[in-house]
């Protein structure tokens, strides 16, 4: 496959909402599509479609196969490589495509208990903007690994987003 159509196809599996959100929901403890069905109110088939072309992008990987009533379940995780193959996609869509799910989340629960909210654009030294990095990606690989199942007793549901990127030298009007 051609890098151009395989850029394509990642676009692709990332211009519907519902992907999204089935990648965050992947970002914790491996889920089946029936349990993603459940947690998200939609049918089996169409969350087990939207999944099909995560996996087909490189997004999600299989972690295991088990028999339940007798059928195979396939449980998906996001890959680990999977966030960072989003830089190799179009930044402003990325940026529109995650904003917009963020947005999402919002309006499905007004959040009470805002822990952080900043948006900046700055200037800083670059070994400054390096430690700052290294550290907002060590939190939110420890969010990562401590997610639990939906609803798991003594759980709480939180959005976490990041994005930091360095700008160019010059605004663009």
């Amino acid at each position: 496959m051609s890098l151009a159509v395989a850029g394509q196809e990642h676009l692709r599996a990332l211009s519907h909402p519902l992907r999204l959100r089935i990648l965050a929901l992947l970002a914790g403890p491996p889920r089946s599509s029936a349990e993603l069905a459940r947690e998200l109110g939609l049918s089996h088939a169409a969350v087990s479609f939207h999944m099909r072309k995560l996996v087909a992008a490189g997004y999600l990987e299989l972690v295991e196969t088990r028999t339940v009533r007798g059928g195979r379940e396939r449980r998906y995780r996001q890959r680990q490589a999977g966030k960072a193959q989003w830089r190799h996609e179009d930044p402003r869509l990325v940026v529109r495509a995650v904003g917009d799910e963020v947005a999402r989340r919002a309006a499905d629960s007004m959040p009470d208990d805002w822990r952080l909210f900043s948006d900046a654009e700055l200037w800083v030294d670059p070994k400054v903007w390096d430690d700052v990095a290294r550290r907002i990606t060590a939190a939110i690989t420890d969010l990562d690994a401590a997610a639990r199942s939906p609803r798991e007793p003594g759980s709480i549901r939180v959005s976490a987003t990041a994005m930091l990127f360095a700008l160019g030298d010059e605004p663009t009007r």
